[in-house]
């Protein structure tokens, strides 16, 4: 199994010191990867998420990239339909260059009504924009000159150039539990859940193989630290890799940044051998 780590760059914790720390950190312990979410703007008095304090994802992968060497670096997600994707195709293709082939797109549709209308984006067509956005990136990604035509997406794509092409492919995991985010996930590179308990990741990872019998197609939960002691967690990380799951990226719940720290040092001594 591979394991990630959730970088801190939400609430209070957040900090670009603690970031830059964290990756480095991550890196030293032989983590897989890190990962970053995503929230653009929220309103007043929103439960959730519990923070409005959110650096944005790209830069901050980016941030993370330019102290690192190795580790792959991951969005989980970006909320592809509330974004332009042309962009965004230019912002990852950058980002996948500058750090040398190491970038994962953990994408969604998002869920989060208000925000799209400070955005100005279309809420109730997030789906289909969803759709034609990642096959205009893959488009623009990897044809030189371009053309694309769109329904959904504002956008003239006729016989037009976007350069450099990324270095590598980038892959997309996609978000979601509903059968359309399962049946989206299946038309890409992998799945990429959240808070999915064990015995639900059984039945989850079952319909993606038979969706997606490809061996090459990853099966990516997102988990919570709690708190649980070391043996707790290399339990249930072991229960997630029996359901099927190949990657987990786990997320810890502390506030303070010395404490946050201490925290990812106990995920890697919990992870199976």
């Amino acid at each position: 199994m591979h394991f990630g780590v959730h970088l801190p760059h939400i609430g209070r914790k957040a900090t670009p010191t603690l970031i830059r720390r964290a990756a480095e950190q991550a890196e030293s312990l032989a983590f897989d990867d890190v990962w970053v979410s995503e929230h653009i703007i929220v309103p007043a008095g929103a439960p959730y998420p519990p923070s409005p304090v959110f650096y944005e994802p790209v830069l901050t992968l980016t941030w993370a990239a330019a102290v690192t060497s190795r580790i792959r670096l991951g969005t989980s997600v970006l909320v592809l339909p509330m974004r332009h994707p042309l962009p965004l195709a230019k912002e990852l293709a950058t980002l996948q260059n500058l750090s040398e082939g190491r970038l994962i797109l953990g994408a969604g549709v998002g869920w989060m009504e208000a925000e799209f209308a400070a955005l100005g984006a279309k809420f109730h067509e997030r789906g289909k924009r969803m759709d034609e956005g990642l096959a205009l990136m893959r488009a623009v990604w990897t044809q030189d000159p371009v053309s694309f035509p769109t329904r959904h997406i504002e956008a003239a794509v006729a016989d037009m150039r976007m350069l450099p092409l990324p270095c590598a492919p980038i892959p997309v995991w996609i978000g979601g539990s509903s059968e359309p985010a399962l049946a989206r996930a299946a038309r890409h590179d992998g799945w990429h859940g959240s808070r999915v308990a064990p015995d639900q990741a059984v039945a989850i990872a079952a319909r993606l193989r038979a969706l997606r019998p490809d061996p090459g197609f990853t099966l990516s939960l997102r988990v919570r630290w709690d708190g649980a002691d070391e043996p707790a967690m290399h339990a249930a990380f072991a229960t997630y890799a029996a359901a099927g799951i190949q990657h987990l990226l786990v997320e810890p719940q502390e506030r303070e940044p010395e404490e946050w720290l201490r925290a990812v040092e106990r995920i890697a001594r919990a992870r199976p051998a």
